[in-house]
């Protein structure tokens, strides 16, 4: 099929979501081309309805692979859509996206159009933030994911890939409220040989959530791994659920109502709970793609420049 592609007149780089507008990352961007020394690359949203057509998602990607000026794209929310719909298209595919059959990340190199699926190391650069070393032999806690989509199958894939058994749960529980997802994560988990015992609960109701969350171990962390709070309303879990004691209530989204970090705020002092939104999974995800993308040595100290860039529209 012929696409129609609008030929850029400066460099481009997109990102394809669903409220794209919304994000932070309109206001991050130009401060981190200024950082990069790349001011003249600029930053274009491409809004897609939940689990769209599939042509649609094919002609996003034509538009990266057949206009010189579009260099790349960072993808939320359709990291599977876009691989089912396109993966035809693309020349090279990264393990992570291969294994995970997803990707976040577009590039093009030598004229090739590259997949890549950074968010294994998004997650794990993440989680490394939030949590010591030797965590969960230490603790003995528990993973209670609430939706089981790419950053799900990242972090547990993340998890699954750890060298010493101290930095692996015994238990990850994903939950979803649809099984394609669910199914998608159990053939990953197939590919591996694992000590974690991995659960999977076909589960919309938030009182279900309630109880698999009020029998976790102490130190367990509950993950909000859904769109719930910001592309969607409301929470995964009711007010009246009851998060781990000791237990750390992790929310992947950073903007939206975030109804489940404010669930979780609620019960800080009475059940000793440490409180993450998804700020820092936001700078690594973004960070890692646009490294990928623009073909940038990406160190520690760089990272550091781009954190402290963003600070600012963080508040």
């Amino acid at each position: 099929m012929d696409y129609k592609i609008t030929n850029k007149t400066v460099p481009t780089f997109y990102f394809i979501g669903v409220t794209t507008g919304k994000s932070s990352i309109n206001k991050v961007f130009p401060l981190w081309m200024d950082v990069l020394g790349k001011p003249e690359v600029v930053l274009e949203g491409i809004d897609h309805a939940i689990h769209d057509e599939q042509e649609n998602y094919r002609k996003s990607v034509a538009q990266i692979k057949f206009d010189p000026l579009s260099l790349g794209a960072l993808v939320t929310t359709h990291k599977m859509d876009v691989y089912s719909a396109a993966k035809d298209m693309f020349e090279y595919f990264d393990l992570y996206a291969r294994t995970t059959a997803e990707l976040s990340c577009i590039s093009k190199t030598n004229g090739e159009l590259r997949g890549h699926a950074k968010d294994p190391i998004t997650a794990g650069l993440s989680l490394e933030a939030i949590i010591e070393p030797g965590y969960f032999g230490a603790t003995g806690g528990h993973i209670l994911c609430l939706g089981a989509g790419g950053s799900a199958v990242a972090t547990l894939l993340y998890l699954i890939n750890k060298e010493h058994p101290a930095d692996r749960p015994e238990k990850f529980i994903a939950v979803n409220r649809s099984p394609g997802k669910l199914d998608h994560m159990r053939e990953m988990v197939a590919k591996f040989e694992t000590d974690i015992e991995v659960q999977y609960v076909h589960n919309s109701d938030p009182q279900k959530n309630d109880e698999l969350m009020a029998i976790l171990p102490d130190h367990s962390i509950v993950i909000n791994a859904t769109g719930m709070g910001k592309d969607t309303p409301g929470s995964p879990v009711t007010d009246n659920g009851i998060f781990p004691q000791n237990g750390i209530a992790w929310e992947f989204n950073y903007r939206g109502e975030l109804d489940f970090m404010h669930q979780a705020l609620a019960q800080v002092n009475a059940r000793n709970l440490q409180v993450e939104d998804g700020w820092v999974y936001f700078l690594h995800g973004w960070s890692q793609v646009i490294a990928e993308v623009l073909q940038i040595n990406l160190t520690p100290e760089l990272f550091n420049k781009l954190d402290e860039a963003a600070s600012g529209v963080r508040g």
